[in-house]
């Protein structure tokens, strides 16, 4: 989301990470998982303490494992698919990256992926700058 009609001024972005309540389960019950495996051998006889989320944070007490996961967890994923293309209600550009109900933007990353790649994200978005520098080049004429 634009935070204003400002180009200085970085845009505020909500991931909405443990949104739901299949998210909160699904890192918490992950959680309890990676413990109990450190609690057999052969890691067991190997870990002198556990680091994190630590003791204080006790094993059945999910609302403080959640509020641990909420503090510190991130991705490792590279978000796609933020910016629907499209003619649809949902659609954020056309087939040629120009920001629908805006002059003179485009997008040119991976948020325009209908879903993520099964490698890196890397070379598909050079390739998808690439062919937006043709596309505007080309709109230029």
């Amino acid at each position: 989301m634009l935070r204003s009609a400002s180009a200085h001024d970085y845009p505020a972005i909500y991931p909405n990470y443990l949104a739901t309540k299949t998210d909160c389960d699904t890192i918490v019950a992950g959680i309890k998982i990676a413990r109990d495996i450190c609690d057999h051998d052969p890691l067991k006889g190997l870990i002198t303490a556990e680091h994190a989320p630590g003791t204080a944070i006790g094993r059945d007490d999910d609302d403080a494992i959640l509020d641990w996961a909420r503090s510190t967890a991130t991705t490792i994923y590279h978000p796609t698919g933020t910016c629907k293309m499209g003619q649809d209600q949902m659609a954020v550009v056309d087939s040629r990256l120009r920001v629908h109900g805006l002059s003179g933007l485009r997008v040119a990353d991976a948020s325009i992926m209908p879903k993520i790649t099964s490698g890196n994200t890397n070379a598909p978005t050079v390739m998808i700058g690439e062919k937006c520098s043709d596309m505007v080049l080309e709109d230029m004429r």
